[in-house]
């Protein structure tokens, strides 16, 4: 496994991908397989090769937040390599995963002396805050149900594929990660997909979650949120 195989190193110079393609580790995981802990003191930063990986806060009570899916081509970890303060996160693998780790150290040096990296990472970090923001604002100012009908547009965007006027999302999302994310629980979802599918606007059809009436769906969100996702 090669460093030509990580998207954020595809613009940097031959020369310094075959210098860094010599400080990189590679391990692999399987599916459920702790990642990083929150615990963990190293500032490595970590490219996802192959799988998916996931972001997870755990609260007092055991209960498991998930902040965001990282899949093949994505890193994560660059927070902890930056300001080299402690993991604010634990990450865990969905799948069998391959992972690529670079020190920190090395990490650093390759912002100083690339450009389009340095500028990748700051693309990223904004994405970041961007959904940050939207979460804090959905969670201070919306209702559950009102989270819930957010966060099944945001996956229509994001991951849905429109076929005849339709929004496929493949795989059906699972009612206890669409808990996780938006800090509610599973029963709550369950109910509320329930009723977005007696009015029509959603169903269930051969693996995949269909949003039938988009612009619907969009005009219940802003409605309470004043702006689409």
């Amino acid at each position: 496994m090669k460093i030509d195989a990580l998207p954020l190193f595809s613009e940097t110079s031959e020369n310094f991908r075959k210098e860094m393609d010599k400080f990189l580790r590679w391990k692999t995981f399987q599916t459920g397989q702790e990642i990083l802990n929150r615990e963990d003191q190293n500032s490595d930063i970590l490219f996802v090769h192959k799988g998916k990986v996931r972001i997870v806060i755990y609260t007092l009570s055991g209960r498991e937040v998930t902040l965001d899916d990282i899949e093949a081509g994505g890193f994560f970890g660059e927070m902890a390599a930056i300001d080299k303060e402690p993991r604010s996160a634990s990450v865990v693998a969905l799948e069998p995963s391959e992972i690529a780790f670079l020190s920190a150290e090395k990490f650093e040096e390759g912002l100083k002396k690339e450009s389009r990296m340095a500028l990748g990472i700051m693309q990223r970090m904004a994405m970041i805050i961007r959904h940050a923001n939207e979460r804090i604002v959905e969670l201070s100012t919306l209702g559950a149900n009102n989270r819930i009908h957010a966060e099944i547009l945001r996956l229509a965007h994001k991951k849905g594929i429109e076929k005849d006027g339709k929004i496929y999302i493949r795989p059906i999302p699972v009612h206890s990660d669409i808990a996780a994310r938006i800090s509610t629980v599973r029963e709550t979802v369950a109910r509320a997909m329930s009723d977005l599918a007696k009015q029509g606007i959603v169903t269930r059809e051969k693996g995949a979650l269909v949003v039938h009436d988009i612009k619907r769906l969009e005009q219940i969100v802003q409605d309470v949120r004043g702006d689409i996702i």
